[in-house]
């Protein structure tokens, strides 16, 4: 076979390709330390399998999986900014916790994905960090997941970053929102900051049109924009576990992408709407200067972001008091916000 004339020294490597293997096994013996620290009792298998195996308690009668998988989307480009990459692993976890919370269901195991042009082992590291703190928070196990070098996919110092989520619920306790009736109350749980959406907009106005830095100090705000944008994502999962415990829980909505508007109706019953009534909780400094810096409308502002709510609770009208009270000795700050009402699962403001 004639030689090829392009191929330096006669032979080429993967890591001639920007793929070092043997740099890729050292970055993820670094990181098994930090999942097995989450590993619980149901974990059947080891950090570097084709699988992650996981084992449901026998407590369970009728047990249910429920499962949901996100990103972090693009406050990744405000983490590459900051050089700050442990808390976009909080973000991550939490959200998809989140999302599986609103059926009911406690989270058993977290997976991965984890994608870079070249893989750096100390911001691998960060990242993993935060993922099995958070993972630890919330009492799920961190079994694996993938940790992938794909030289001229990404830019010099930039990743993606997504993840699966698995919880249970016992299936006579799936919240679905059916109970929901005309008359109940709608509370809202305090988020803090933009949590993982509304990113595209929000760079948009502080970085192009505002002009600022992440290092710029905003009076309006109390504080520097990178450092705000950088909040790590709320788990309501501790608190909403002991809501359920109370049989205070009618429905359950995690106000991500499409905010209040959008996301409510999607746990609310045929024959139901719900009237949120603007004013009854304190909207974050952050939206309020977001608002100001595009003129942005209302009610643009409230299917873009969360506007400082990050989980609504639909509460049985009868058990609004002893909702009250759990929160209250939880030490939860939260707002009776609306009321569920005749209408065709849609968001009414007042």
């Amino acid at each position: 076979m004639a030689e090829n004339p392009n191929a330096p020294g006669g032979s080429i490597s993967y890591a001639d390709a920007g793929v070092n293997i043997d740099k890729a096994n050292r970055t993820k013996q670094r990181i098994k330390y930090l999942a097995h620290k989450t590993f619980t009792k149901g974990v059947l298998s080891e950090i570097g399998g084709f699988g992650g195996l996981f084992s449901v308690d026998k407590k369970y009668i009728d047990p249910v999986l429920v499962s949901s998988v996100d990103g972090v989307g693009t406050k990744l480009k405000v983490a590459f900014e900051m050089n700050m990459h442990h808390t976009v692993g909080g973000d991550l976890v939490n959200h998809c916790v989140n999302d599986i919370a609103v059926q009911g269901a406690a989270p058993l195991f977290f997976m991965d994905y984890l994608a870079a042009g070249v893989l750096d082992p100390e911001i691998v590291e960060k990242i993993v960090s935060g993922l099995a703190e958070a993972c630890k928070h919330n009492g799920c196990a961190l079994i694996g997941g993938e940790t992938a070098e794909m030289p001229g996919f990404y830019p010099k110092g930039e990743y993606d970053l997504a993840g699966f989520i698995v919880g249970v619920v016992e299936r006579e306790k799936i919240i679905n929102g059916k109970t929901v009736e005309v008359g109940d109350c709608v509370l809202g749980l305090p988020s803090n900051g933009l949590h993982t959406n509304g990113y595209s907009l929000a760079r948009k106005l502080l970085f192009e049109v505002a002009t600022y830095s992440p290092e710029t100090f905003v009076s309006e705000m109390k504080n520097k924009v990178g450092n705000e944008l950088m909040r790590t994502h709320r788990s309501y999962w501790p608190i909403i576990r002991k809501l359920i415990a109370g049989e205070c829980v009618g429905a359950l909505a995690h106000i991500t992408g499409g905010g209040i508007t959008e996301n409510l109706p999607r746990v609310l019953p045929k024959g139901t709407a719900a009237v949120i009534e603007l004013g009854t909780w304190p909207v974050l400094p952050i939206f309020e200067h977001l608002q100001h810096l595009g003129n942005v409308e209302q009610e643009e502002m409230l299917r873009t972001f969360n506007m400082g709510l990050g989980m609504l609770v639909v509460v049985p009208a009868k058990k609004f008091k002893k909702a009250q009270t759990l929160l209250e000795r939880a030490g939860e700050k939260f707002y009776s916000v609306g009321r569920i009402v005749k209408g065709e699962r849609k968001v009414m403001y007042s």
